[in-house]
């Protein structure tokens, strides 16, 4: 394909749409690779999926091989899909779940979303589904932004306090954190809330330069 030749000299834009969510998503051949960026940021296939990559080693490929469910509060492209099902071989049920139909859209027809088995897509505000969900998660991945904004509600306790209810023993959560503005008090906020014997947290900071990320294990009691 001359464009994936082209795009190692110079990257190639190949569709932009408006998005109300985002303000505006591109898909563009990158490096010999289709990558989803929003005005500000990378969404999926790129950098994203480096930050995302290095959670998911830290609490181990074995582990989440072996997860039969897994939550994904917001998905885009399908960075964590791909991570989970090509290269860490796990073969649970995944449901995803994001606000934007556009970039549902995108990934379905540029990144094979569609084509994953074991996957649910619901179309749906976050902290909508996390506060009516009654099932529980082995992996929860919450990776929520508006082009490079975190909504307000991930750091609310309502919300903070149904994920906690959505997880079973052992299970994991992976926060993924882009440091602009006041993110370090909100983050500390957040982490606050995990600060119980209940729970393991543990935070790796400057990933790929921007993003730290919030590793929550949900401990065993013998």
């Amino acid at each position: 394909m001359i464009k994936r030749l082209l795009s190692y000299l110079v990257p190639i834009k190949v569709y932009e749409t408006p998005s109300n969510t985002s303000t505006n998503l591109e898909v563009t051949w990158n490096n010999g690779k289709l990558v989803l960026d929003s005005k500000h940021t990378n969404y999926s296939h790129g950098s994203l999926e480096k930050v995302l990559k290095k959670g998911m080693q830290h609490i181990g490929y074995p582990t989440l091989k072996n997860v039969k469910s897994t939550l994904l509060l917001g998905v885009a492209g399908g960075s964590a899909i791909n991570l989970l099902r090509n290269e860490i071989q796990n073969k649970g049920t995944i449901i995803g779940v994001d606000i934007d139909p556009k970039v549902i859209d995108i990934a379905t027809t540029y990144f094979n979303l569609g084509e994953y088995q074991n996957f649910e897509m619901v179309v749906q505000d976050a902290q909508i589904y996390i506060a009516q969900n009654e099932q529980k998660f082995d992996f929860i991945l919450v990776d929520i932004f508006e082009d490079n904004v975190m909504p307000n509600f991930l750091f609310e306790s309502k919300f903070i306090e149904n994920m906690k209810r959505a997880m079973s023993i052992d299970c994991y959560i992976l926060f993924n954190f882009m440091l602009l503005n006041d993110i370090e008090n909100k983050l500390n906020t957040f982490t606050a809330s995990f600060h119980t014997e209940d729970y393991k947290v543990t935070t790796l900071v400057n990933v790929e330069g921007f993003n730290k990320l919030v590793i929550v294990n949900k401990i065993i009691r013998l």
